[in-house]
């Protein structure tokens, strides 16, 4: 076996008929890690912390939501045989949570007359946190599982309770886009105040984001079947999204010197 060897319970205990996983608890940090963030930056930037919540409370819903039918969508040949497992915690998808949560705190933000395009800049850092923060859960649960290699660093997974192949050296996945994630984030926070209008460093993370799923992708063992010249679900929206975005970017974004001061925020109801 080449490379790290992973023996790690995905479930931390059983309580009942009720396990606790690493997966459940790694989010929940996620999450926590992306308000705290948000709400600091929001209040370096003089802005209405009280907002994040707000939009929180709308986005968070929405990406479990836009995560899980993503997946659906993506498994319908198995899902649509197993109707009763649609509605469940099983199986998500990134990019479901992250549009989904996007479309739900836009939403939130037309009832409660916040200026969204703001606010997303100013959560997209904690945003990048919380997929690098996730992609540990599934380190540890054994999904998003790579393709056989004999590379050193490759994980090879050996507890029983695993979603991983057992005893078979595959490429860390979830690191490579931890890593991504990472490079993402020093990027949007060296661009921070430089960028113009409003909403533009959410636009630039979610082009820049979606390069580097793009390429990962690749590397995974995909379940779902190919929807166009051999490319998953994953991949067609990372481009839709890219395609999207830089057009955007050229033809609205511009750079500016520096940071201008924030006008106080009318206070979310």
């Amino acid at each position: 076996m080449a490379g790290i060897t992973i023996n790690i319970d995905p479930v931390i205990t059983h309580l009942g008929s009720f396990s606790l996983r690493w997966y459940s608890l790694i989010i929940i940090v996620a999450v926590i890690a992306a308000l705290y963030w948000s709400w600091r930056e929001a209040r370096r930037l003089g802005l209405n912390a009280d907002a994040v919540t707000t939009l929180a409370l709308w986005g968070i819903p929405g990406g479990i939501i836009g995560s899980r039918l993503v997946h659906v969508v993506d498994n319908w040949d198995y899902y649509s045989q197993n109707l009763g497992k649609i509605i469940g915690g099983e199986g998500q998808a990134i990019y479901g949570a992250v549009l989904g949560g996007a479309l739900a705190a836009w939403i939130g933000s037309r009832v409660h007359r916040i200026p969204f395009a703001k606010f997303a800049d100013v959560m997209a850092p904690g945003v990048i946190i919380a997929q690098a923060i996730g992609r540990l859960a599934n380190i540890i649960n054994g999904d998003a599982t790579g393709k056989a290699t004999d590379l050193p660093w490759a994980f090879t997974y050996t507890n029983a309770n695993t979603y991983a192949p057992i005893g078979v050296s595959t490429h860390p996945s979830p690191v490579y886009e931890i890593i991504w994630d990472l490079i993402v984030l020093g990027i949007v926070l060296r661009l921070r105040g430089k960028l113009r209008p409003d909403g533009a460093l959410f636009v630039f993370y979610l082009a820049l984001y979606s390069v580097g799923r793009f390429f990962v992708t690749f590397t995974r063992v995909n379940i779902e079947s190919s929807w166009f010249f051999g490319l998953v679900q994953a991949q067609i929206i990372a481009l839709v999204v890219f395609l999207v975005a830089v057009p955007w970017l050229v033809l609205r974004a511009k750079w500016v010197k520096k940071e201008t001061p924030a006008t106080p925020e009318t206070p979310a109801s």
